[in-house]
Formats: structure tokens, sequence, C-alpha cells
């Protein structure tokens, strides 16, 4: 399918934000210069077979040399925003006490180069470069790192809280918490099954912690970011595979949106999980983490997860399903289908669920893996989530924004430098940058909506 012109998309409201998104550890390189500590990354890519053909964050796009040509290609986009995340071992080498005064200087540069070409700067605190020096201390199975996390936010908030005022906390607790801490395929390389779900509260605890360092300093707006998914069963399913999936989505979901907007943890029995997460939660953690409300919630979006019930030797009470062959579904090159109507279904389902408690929402991440230079995959699937955003405003959703995942190709964690999400190409030898044609596909989008 050939997507319809930029300007036949939807027209969007006139506060609505466009941006593009990336990593510290996907995109900035120099692991080792100007004293930054070591995270649980560099330790996780160094063991054998963790990451494909042994790939490392070590340069990665270089971006920290090279930051002001990304801000000029991102100048070239006509973005509203740039979402980074700032490297906590850069700041403070081991999680806590020493500052180091070389990467503050780093992030002074780029928020200052962002705000000089017209673009607003939304730092993530925690995107899953742990210092590994407080991962040897029990890393988040420990509530003492959501304090950590709190005294590392207000040293980057003493130092750039005059020219940014909206932060996010943190990037996809569940995906940290499963693949880093469950299943360990992701750093710090842990495989506990239900025994990471304390890492659940630590995490949230230290958005809490964190918001409230933030606020202190003056934050206008403070968001966390969760990756989301609809929960489908497969045609046929009966009251075994509801079950599975109604506790898939309370793990997936409602573990990090519940506490967040509501106040409270949803039932985990499923996953012989108490109600305290087996003592992890104390009195008074969960007003921390819900009060004040968050002033906006960003959401991740890739695709739909399908379930069915578990087998009889299955350790968790789901299992996870192919899609359908009816309708198909075209694949990006990660094998991940792809849902454009997934993500109207998404908001609309969080709008129905959370009623007034949901804040605005921004897409703050939302992308597709494909290699090619001229990359009509990757503008049909643009085209087609912009649109599936158009649709949950128009059904009553309070959609604030959509960035793309990613502005530049990077580091794709245990999948080293095999999959491709840039609006621009990076070639990792030279370090030479190409824009595709979903680039400026993306920024004729931008334009429209500027100019009407």
């Amino acid at each position: 399918m050939i997507p319809l012109s930029p300007r036949q998309l939807p027209q969007f409201p006139a506060v609505f934000e466009w941006g593009a998104a990336t990593a510290a550890y996907q995109v900035e390189g120099a692991a080792e210069e100007d004293g930054k500590g070591p995270s649980i990354w560099d330790a996780f890519v160094r063991r054998p077979g963790a990451v494909r053909d042994g790939h490392t964050g070590a340069t990665a796009c270089d971006h920290y040399h090279r930051y002001a040509e990304d801000i000029a290609l991102m100048r070239g986009l006509g973005l509203d925003a740039y979402r980074f995340s700032i490297s906590w071992p850069r700041i403070l080498p081991e999680g806590t006490g020493r500052i180091e005064p070389r990467g503050l200087d780093f992030y002074d540069r780029l928020v200052d180069g962002l705000l000089a070409a017209g673009i607003s700067p939304v730092p993530t605190l925690f995107h899953w470069d742990l210092p590994q020096a407080l991962e040897e201390g029990g890393g988040w199975l420990e509530r003492d790192t959501a304090y950590r996390l709190a005294e590392y936010a207000g040293v980057v908030a003493d130092r750039l809280g005059d020219r940014v005022r909206r932060w996010i906390t943190l990037n996809e607790p569940f995906v940290h918490m499963a693949f880093g801490y469950a299943f360990g395929v992701h750093a710090p390389g842990r495989a506990l099954l239900t025994g990471a779900l304390p890492v659940a509260h630590h995490q949230l605890l230290g958005h809490g912690l964190a918001a409230a360092a933030l606020r202190e300093r003056g934050a206008e707006r403070i968001l966390t970011t969760n990756n989301c998914t609809p929960v489908r069963l497969l045609p046929g399913a009966g009251e075994a595979d509801r079950a599975a999936a109604e506790a898939y989505d309370a793990l997936h979901n409602r573990l990090f949106n519940d506490p967040l907007l509501l106040g409270r943890y949803p039932d985990l029995k499923a996953y012989g999980a108490s109600e305290d997460l087996d003592g992890a939660v104390r009195d008074g953690d969960l007003d921390l983490i819900s009060s004040p409300p968050l002033d906006g919630l960003g959401v991740n979006y890739y695709n739909p997860t399908w379930i069915t019930a578990p087998g009889p030797d299955a350790g968790l009470p789901f299992d996870l399903a192919e899609p359908p062959a009816e309708p198909g579904y075209e694949r990006t090159a990660f094998g991940w289908p792809v849902v454009p109507e997934g993500l109207t279904e998404l908001l609309t389902g969080l709008r129905s669920r959370y009623g007034d408690a949901l804040p605005p929402i921004t897409i703050t991440e939302n992308g597709c893996s494909y290699p090619e230079l001229d990359d009509r995959r990757r503008i049909d699937y643009l085209d087609g989530h912009v649109r599936a955003v158009a649709a949950a405003i128009e059904a009553g959703v309070d959609v604030r924004g959509y960035y793309v995942w990613s502005l530049l190709d990077n580091f794709e964690w245990a999948e080293g430098y095999h999959q491709r999400f840039g609006l621009v190409q990076v070639d990792f030898e030279t370090q030479t940058r190409t824009p595709r044609e979903s680039y400026a596909w993306y920024r004729d989008a931008i334009a429209t909506q500027h100019h009407g």
C-alpha cells in the first residue's frame, strides 16, 4: 500500500507535538570517556552470547561527539521535541555520591543546542543503564536504588532545571523488569521469573521519589513512560485463555499503570504474589507513587500481544501466541506484526479503564525496524500509526504528541546493530548519517501540520 500524501493526513490540534526519540546507551558511545562509570549494559555486553555477534554500545552512533550534527538533522525535520535519556553513570559514576561535572557539561551543551534550534528537550532519567556499582549492591531488587534515583534526579535538575521544564522519570519499567530481571535476556541478566516483582515496585517508588525531587526544583511537567500493549485472544478462545489474558494484562499493563493512576496494584494472585508484593510495599509508598498525579503519561506502542492458556509445565499463568493467520499481518524486520489499529484500541482502552484519572498522553515511542534507505514500508507504518492516533483523538482521548522511535539507527539491545529503526541511516563504520525516505515523509508531515 502506498500511503496518502502527508497533506492528506488528518489535521491535529495546534498544541500537538511532533518529536523523535533516542536513548543514551543506544546512541552516545564514549562509554569510558570523561569520567563515565560503567553501566549494567557495559557489563552485560561482555558476556559471551549476551548480544548478537558480540556487538556493544561502546561507540554506537558517537552521538556524544556528533550531537551538533544530530541536532541539525532534527532541525531539518522540524521537530517540536526531542526525547533523549541521560546516562546515570555519566553523571554519578558510582550511582551515588561523587558527581562527574564533565557528564553534566555534555547535557548542558545538548540542551542549549536543542533550544537554539527551537526544539524542546524532553529528558528521560532512567532508560535501563543503571550504574554497575548499584547493580552490585542489588540493583532494583533493593529499595535503596529508588532513593539513589531521586538523588540523581536532583543533581541533574540542579544543572538543567532552569531550561528543562518537562521530565520523564522511567522508560518502560515493565520491559526492564521482565527482560532484565525475570528472563535475563537484557542487562543485568538475571532470570528470577516472578521473583522479579519487587523490581516493579522499586522502580515505581523511584519514580515517586524522583518526581518529588524534580518538583522541588521547579519542574512543570513530570511523566513516566510505560510500554503498553492490547492483549488479544485467538479465535475460539475459552475460559482458561481469557484468564490467561487477564493475568498477562495485569502484569504488562496494569502493574505499572494502576499504581500511578489509581494508587493501588492489580490482583497478582495468579503470580503467587501478595498484596504487598512479598513485603516490598511499605506504608505510604503508593501515596508517594500516585500523588500528586502525573502531568502526563508516556505510552510506547509497537504491537498487540496474543495470549493463550499456559501448558501444564509452564512457570507463568499465560503463554504467548503467534497472531492468527487470518487476517494476515505484515511483519517488520524484527518480526513484529504491524497493527496500527492496535494503537487506537490501546488508547481508547486506557481512557475506558482509567477515566478522569488518565492524564494527557504522549506517544513517546512508536516505530519499526527496516534496513533499506528507500523505506516505503516504514512510511506505510508511520502513516498508519499517525492515523491511529488521530482516530483515538476523534474518540475523545487526550493525546498531546507523537514521537518516532528512532531518530537514528542505533544499538538495539540484545540485537546489537542488526535492527534498523532510524529515520536516519547510520553507517557504523564511518558514522555517516543518511536520511531515509521516511525522514522526508515525516518532515513533510510535520510541515503540513504546522502550516495547515
